[in-house]
């Protein structure tokens, strides 16, 4: 059953500043999904604030897309590295940065920003560089639980990330809640099933 609660502020980091980054910042919130994938949910979330002290304090799309491809690589390279793959994920990055800049007039925000339609919702996210059909799904739940963004039809292409088990970013507001869906991403793992099982 779909979570029709009070959305409660995302808490995945265990880091203030980089939760924070995370809940102000829409590009910040797009880069740290981009980077949730074999690596530990808080160092892929804690990645956008690591990049925006990388970068002099300033995240932004025209400027990481502008960059030189070999120059971004290595800000991802300096250590501790922000992914355990720095050279594709900082191409992933900037192809991001770039799709952003090209279809978003370069605001992350305008990706969900009053959109009415899960389904247009979710034609946008899949159309991200760097997000496929269940990182969509599970952004489209971050998007409803944590700040309220829930157009018409969203729980449908959220699928079973919509509901109020624990089983992903979506559902993280603080430690007690990452412990959980660390547990049940252990239980999944050993049973070989994927993350929506």
């Amino acid at each position: 059953m779909p979570t029709t609660t009070k959305p409660t502020p995302l808490a995945v980091t265990g880091d203030p500043a980089a939760d924070a980054l995370l809940r102000t910042n829409p590009l910040a919130l797009l880069i740290g999904m981009l980077l949730d994938q074999q690596v530990p949910m808080e160092w892929a979330f804690v990645g956008p604030l690591r990049l925006t002290e990388r970068l002099d304090g300033d995240l932004d799309a025209a400027a990481i897309a502008a960059m030189d491809i070999e120059e971004l690589i290595d800000v991802f390279r300096i250590k501790p590295a922000l992914h355990r793959y720095p050279k594709s994920m900082a191409q992933r990055v900037q192809q991001l940065c770039q799709h952003i800049v090209d279809n978003y007039d370069g605001d992350a925000a305008k990706v969900w920003k009053g959109v009415r339609s899960g389904d247009t919702l979710h034609e946008r996210l899949v159309g991200l560089p760097g997000y496929g059909q269940e990182k969509a799904s599970i952004f489209t739940a971050l998007l409803a639980k944590r700040f309220g963004v829930r157009p018409h039809g969203w729980e449908t292409h959220a699928g079973p990330f919509a509901d109020t088990k624990m089983r992903s970013v979506a559902d993280i507001d603080g430690p007690e809640a990452l412990e959980q869906v660390r547990h049940h991403k252990k239980m999944l793992k050993a049973k070989g099933k994927g993350k929506a099982g």
